[in-house]
């Protein structure tokens, strides 16, 4: 039986990799999982800072697990717009993907600091609901943490230049 590919995304934040997954998930006819979206809908209003990202996000990770495993066996393609921007985040996909007997495809969108703060600065005017945690204090948080992937990891990785 033929299984489906997982595709997911690594990038600073406001690189882009909410706008690509969609575009990506469009173009395969792939299962879009979007981690925000789950996040605001389960947990609404309880997500204002950092730590309060990771201490839900990581509630939703075994629910995420065993659903998205579940989908690619069936041979559907997914995309997830999690997080991937650690090498123990990439990992996770990994897992996920051996789980399920299946290939992972990660797509890097490199870009740099001042192109994802643009990038934030007009999100946080477009959707006002995010202008809260969409700062750049909060972009020089998380971004202490962002670890370049690299072929090591044992990941297939496509890079794409998103500073334009």
């Amino acid at each position: 039986m033929q299984r489906g590919t997982l595709y997911f995304f690594c990038g600073k934040m406001g690189a882009g990799k909410t706008t690509e997954s969609k575009v990506l998930a469009s173009n395969e006819n792939a299962v879009l999982i979007s981690e925000d979206e789950w996040l605001s809908t389960l947990y609404p209003d309880l997500i204002n800072t950092f730590e309060g990202y990771l201490h839900y996000s990581s509630m939703l990770k075994p629910l995420a697990f065993g659903h998205v495993a579940n989908i690619l066996r069936t041979g559907s393609n997914v995309v997830m717009d999690f997080a991937a921007n650690t090498a123990k985040q990439r990992k996770w996909f990994l897992e996920i993907a051996d789980s399920a007997d299946t290939k992972a495809h990660l797509i890097y969108l490199k870009a740099s600091d001042e192109f994802c703060l643009s990038r934030i600065a007009t999100r946080s005017i477009e959707q006002p609901e995010r202008a809260a945690f969409d700062t750049e204090s909060v972009f020089n948080e998380v971004n202490k943490f962002f670890q370049e992937p690299n072929e090591s990891e044992g990941i297939d990785i496509q890079i794409r230049e998103s500073d334009t």
